[in-house]
């Protein structure tokens, strides 16, 4: 019989108790706008509550897979992901919302192919990195696929477009290949060559451009373009210590736009104050230091790198999405990991969690 030891307990712990701050703050800040927009306050906490549940499914059975599966059907998984992407331009099955098109629609089932395209990223460098070990210092066969293969799936994903999550995935890319000992000098090669990349993509999607501009000065057009960022700042700087208390922010009020998405860590801050964020960063501080800590004793390269690169698709997200909101990063979209209203971030950070219960559990066995 598997026995959970302290690494498992304390990672479990610290996943569901964010997802219970998430479902608590999701009423609190959706409850009003449910109410307006659909005449039930309990809109979007239901769905919300729903994703959680299976969310809940989803780290259970993949804590019970065994973590190798992933090695063996790397490849198959990336190509599904990949078509997943390119179906968002298909009529009938991608549609766009929230001014992006980035959904997929297959029945009564929507999703966004972006978030399991992460994990099939990572699942083929874990393959990938630890099959080459022994060639990883080469440049053909131990630098070069293991950043155009996974430089298709975040073209796509910048395509749609998407750029946080396209720069999110690509530092956990550069991140993994660091970790497995590729020569730096290519590494910085790379970026420096994609930098020319980066900024011919910005101007072709000039909302990029625009969210540069906000970001350097949301005061310039406070109730225009900067609206939602120095909406941000009056919750964060009315909340102080301890907060307005749960449920009495007022930024909420039509004030902060879509306040149960991406921005509900400012509603965090209004609400529980000072105390409040700072607790919930200390959870996902404790889930690297979990992750980091269930990599360093797996029992091969291959769920070494698993776990690195898992444990960093969840942490460095809530990282960006925490920057973007306190304003130390322009806009970029990416919801905050096991707190924010949606369905398959959720889903695929739980999943990603019980892939690492599932590495630290062979381990053990081992």
């Amino acid at each position: 019989m598997i026995k959970f030891k302290d690494t498992d307990r304390i990672l479990i712990i610290s996943t569901l108790l964010l997802v219970v701050v998430g479902v608590v703050m999701v009423y609190s800040t959706s409850y009003i706008v449910a109410m307006k927009r659909f005449g039930d306050e309990y809109f979007f906490v239901k769905k919300h509550l729903t994703y959680a549940v299976a969310g809940v499914i989803c780290m259970i059975v993949a804590s019970r897979l065994p973590y190798e599966l992933y090695r063996k059907l790397a490849y198959p998984i990336l190509i599904l992901s990949a078509l997943f992407l390119i179906c968002i331009y298909i009529p009938g099955l991608g549609f766009t919302a929230g001014g992006a098109r980035r959904w997929v629609r297959l029945g009564p089932i929507a999703f966004q192919p972006s978030e399991p395209a992460k994990l099939a990223v990572i699942f083929f460098l874990a393959y990938s990195l630890a099959a080459k070990a022994d060639r990883i210092k080469t440049f053909s066969p131990g630098f070069l696929p293991n950043i155009l293969i996974p430089g298709i799936i975040i073209s796509l994903i910048i395509m749609e477009p998407d750029l946080g999550t396209s720069m999110a995935l690509a530092t956990v890319v550069v991140i993994m290949n660091f970790a497995a000992g590729v020569r730096l000098r290519y590494l910085f090669g790379m970026m420096l060559l994609a930098l020319p990349a980066i900024w011919v993509v910005m101007q072709n999607f000039s909302y990029m451009m625009t969210r540069i501009m906000i970001f350097l000065d949301p005061w310039k057009d406070p109730e225009g373009k900067g609206f939602q960022m120095v909406q941000s700042f009056l919750a964060f700087g009315s909340g102080g210590l301890y907060g307005a208390g749960l449920g009495e922010g007022r930024q909420k009020l039509f004030f902060l736009p879509e306040a149960h998405t991406d921005f509900i860590l400012s509603v965090i801050g209004e609400e529980l104050g000072l105390l409040g964020v700072s607790g919930v960063i200390a959870f996902y501080v404790i889930i690297l230091i979990c992750g980091v800590k269930i990599a360093f004793k797996a029992k091969d390269l291959h769920g070494q790198y698993l776990a690195l690169g898992l444990t960093f698709m969840v942490v460095l997200q809530a990282a960006l999405n925490m920057a973007v909101v306190m304003g130390l990063l322009p806009p970029k979209g990416l919801p905050l990991p096991f707190i924010s209203y949606g369905g398959t971030s959720l889903m695929v950070n739980m999943a990603a969690v019980g892939i690492m219960l599932n590495i630290y559990i062979r381990e053990n066995e081992a």
